[in-house]
């Protein structure tokens, strides 16, 4: 499957790949009177003993051509070091106890440690270990959920990536398991009532598969401590008439009020509360419509504080009373301004962190709705963790930015000091690199900000080899963050570019809208416009760039490759959305229309869709850029299918020696919970198809000389 060609010198050589035949079933679907061929339906069924089959013979061929990339171990050598550092999560108190995550620096999963509230963190004891799961980490804790005394801890884990959890139930005293497992769980969190029993989400098991199957109709309902799942009440939600995609639910701080939050997609929702001090009160509807993403964050008594970007885009804080919670008696506490608004509460106080062009800016302010300060943050970059209980005196916040790996700050609330509490010790030296943010202009002459990081006196020669890296969708802001991978990049002379694309959360709402549906193809123009501002100024050139995405990032790459498959050398999609015709028919992919539109919307939608669709773009005799597709066979958001279709067309239509690759990750999903040692490998096979399909024979570190195949 694998063979080497040889030029004059006998010396330079490239490896040429045999694919694994796929075959072609004749399957047409017809949408307003157009017919769409789909010859590779038959890798849907993830079920199945062939679709297995041809899993096992792409691995065989993609791990055949890893294996013969030369400095793919002295890769996987140098993150295995750089990632075997002590890191610590910031500490929190539950009951009596104080609580932190903590990972050693290779365990695939991170411990929970705890210590008596008042005695020293040196006296920790190892309270929860995941990894004692499975022995091969891909059994991973998910959330966890104290009562409010502590003395019972809800906390949910996940089987081989999958979106499906299982909830159990801890006494904190003892560490014994107190209940049955809660099955059949997904998309949920867990809030407790008092120490009494707690709110959680799931849908019905699906008829099929299901890690495909579709799921859409989410409901709510509660547990009482002591009774059988069987027994639990359902809050919300299970009726016919009116579907939602995702409902959520949790419980004020005081008690006092449950929030229900319905969705139909994966923005704008109904906005409900319920009075829990009244057992026979019904439900109170705030917001009856999705027009809007609205969330009460805080109450004083009956008086409630709502986040919401309804007639704000930017979102702002409004106060109203719950005996009358209409939106027309609303009042604004933190009014909107030109920088989206990310509010949360600690400690009596307020904070209302802003992103200024992707950056933290922290503003804290009193019940009044008084401006108390603006929080000194360590530099520019990423800062998060500004919430706490309200009786805290204290709390802890994380800053970062793409040179500076996460650090953790002890802040106090009343006076606004900042003390730095634990800084890793990793073997990175932030002043050997630089980070700067520029603004390019996309091609309908909008402006967007991306952040460029590399070694400091970088040569602009056009022949660095380049990420650049987008997401663009879902409202999700791209912020500045380290990453051990990444710095990895850097070292080997890699420039690592990140732009904040349109249909992202970084302008707000109408920052999003302007990259959905009929807009979409915006996103896609500002990720090509920002590949040419790359190669325009001599940070790459075509030769030396690769593009990076996961989710809908995949589905991002996808559209660029198919687009401008002479513009970068190498793309590599992750876990993408790649068939933008049936995305909708798997698991809870329908709730992703508010972005993308579907194809049974109306036939201007459709076209639209097949026109950027991935996989119904691969042509015959284009020369695409050497491409690694990767996915995992549990990932149950973005199914594998996705992937598998997108491969098979690259595989048989693809002009000339770029290798197309799949890389199929076992016991794995969509990227939570994924195994330390298996991120490892994963980068380390990126790192390595990238920098050998650019034409390095050893790491660029080491020495400029190229091959060519």
């Amino acid at each position: 499957m694998l063979t080497s060609c040889e030029n004059q010198s006998n010396k330079d050589q490239s490896l040429i790949v045999e694919y694994p035949q796929t075959k072609q079933v004749d399957t047409i679907d017809t949408y307003f009177g157009e017919t769409v061929s789909d010859p590779y339906r038959w890798l849907e069924d993830d079920r199945s003993t062939e679709t297995g089959e041809w899993v096992k013979a792409q691995n065989e061929v993609t791990f055949g051509y890893l294996d013969n990339i030369p400095y793919r171990e002295e890769l996987k050598e140098r993150l295995t070091k750089l990632w075997n550092y002590e890191k610590i999560g910031a500490p929190f108190i539950e009951g009596d106890y104080t609580y932190f995550y903590k990972n050693d620096g290779l365990q695939n999963q991170y411990v929970i440690y705890r210590f008596k509230n008042g005695q020293d963190q040196n006296s920790a004891e190892v309270f929860l270990d995941p990894n004692t799961f499975k022995e091969d980490g891909t059994i991973s804790l998910g959330g966890l959920s104290f009562s409010k005394d502590g003395k019972t801890l809800a906390y949910s884990i996940s089987e081989g990536g999958s979106d499906w959890r299982k909830i159990l139930v801890m006494n904190t005293e003892t560490k014994q398991i107190i209940e049955d497992t809660l099955i059949d769980i997904k998309f949920s969190g867990m809030s407790w009532f008092k120490n009494e029993g707690f709110y959680y989400s799931s849908y019905d098991k699906p008829k099929g598969s299901e890690l495909s199957a579709k799921t859409d109709q989410h409901k709510v309902y509660y547990h009482k401590l002591g009774t059988k799942q069987s027994e639990d009440q359902l809050i919300y939600g299970g009726t016919p008439e009116e579907k939602h995609r995702y409902i959520y639910a949790g419980v004020t701080e005081d008690d006092r009020y449950l929030i229900i939050t319905p969705r139909v997609s994966t923005s704008g929702n109904k906005l409900y509360i319920r009075d829990l001090t009244n057992p026979n009160s019904g439900l109170t509807e705030i917001l009856g419509h999705t027009d809007s993403d609205s969330n009460i964050i805080e109450n004083e008594g009956s008086k409630l504080y709502i986040m919401t970007n309804l007639d704000a885009p930017n979102r702002r804080v409004v106060t109203v009373d719950a005996s009358n919670p209409a939106p027309e008696n609303w009042k604004d506490f933190i009014p909107e301004t030109k920088n989206v608004l990310s509010p949360s509460t600690g400690g009596g106080y307020f904070f209302a962190t802003y992103m200024v062009d992707a950056v933290s800016q922290v503003l804290q302010y009193n019940y009044e709705g008084e401006l108390v300060r603006e929080v000194t943050l360590p530099g520019v970059g990423s800062a998060g963790g500004f919430g706490t209980k309200k009786e805290d005196t204290h709390l802890y916040y994380s800053f970062t930015n793409y040179v500076t790996p996460g650090s953790i700050y002890k802040y106090d609330i009343k006076n606004g000091s900042s003390e730095l509490y634990r800084k890793p010790a990793i073997d990175f030296s932030p002043e050997e690199y630089e980070s700067k943010q520029v603004f390019y202009t996309s091609k309908d002459g909008t402006k967007v900000p991306m952040i460029i990081t590399h070694k400091k006196g970088l040569d602009l020669n056009g022949k660095n080899p380049t990420i650049l890296y987008g997401y663009g969708g879902f409202n999700i802001p791209l912020t500045p963050s380290f990453s051990i991978a990444n710095a990895v990049w850097m070292e080997q002379g890699g420039v690592y570019a990140v732009a904040n694309l349109r249909g992202g959360g970084e302008y707000g709402k109408a920052w999003h809208d302007a990259g959905t549906k009929m807009q979409k193809q915006n996103v896609f123009d500002d990720f090509i416009a920002a590949a040419e501002y790359l190669i325009e100024n001599k940070f790459t050139s075509s030769d030396y760039l690769a593009i990076r995405g996961g989710s809908n990032g995949g589905l991002l790459v996808g559209a660029s490759m198919t687009q401008r498959p002479e513009l970068m050398k190498v793309a590599l999609p992750a876990v993408g959305v790649l068939d933008m015709l049936r995305y909708h028919t798997f698991t809870a992919g329908a709730g992703w229309a508010y972005d993308y539109g579907t194809a049974e919307d109306s036939k201007e939608m459709f076209e639209y869709l097949k026109a950027y669709s991935p996989v119904h773009n691969v042509k015959e005799g284009v020369e695409y850029p050497a491409t690694m597709v990767t996915t995992g066979d549990h990932d149950d958001r973005v199914v594998p299918a996705h992937s598998f279709k997108f491969a098979a067309e690259l595989q048989s239509k693809q002009q000339g020696t770029n290798p197309t690759l799949i890389r199929i990750e076992t016991d794995a999903g969509h990227g939570a919970g994924t195994p330390v040692s298996k991120t490892i490998e994963q980068y380390a096979d990126i790192f390595g198809f990238t920098l050998y399909n650019m034409g390095f024979d050893v790491l660029p570190s080491k020495t400029n000389k190229k091959i060519k195949g």
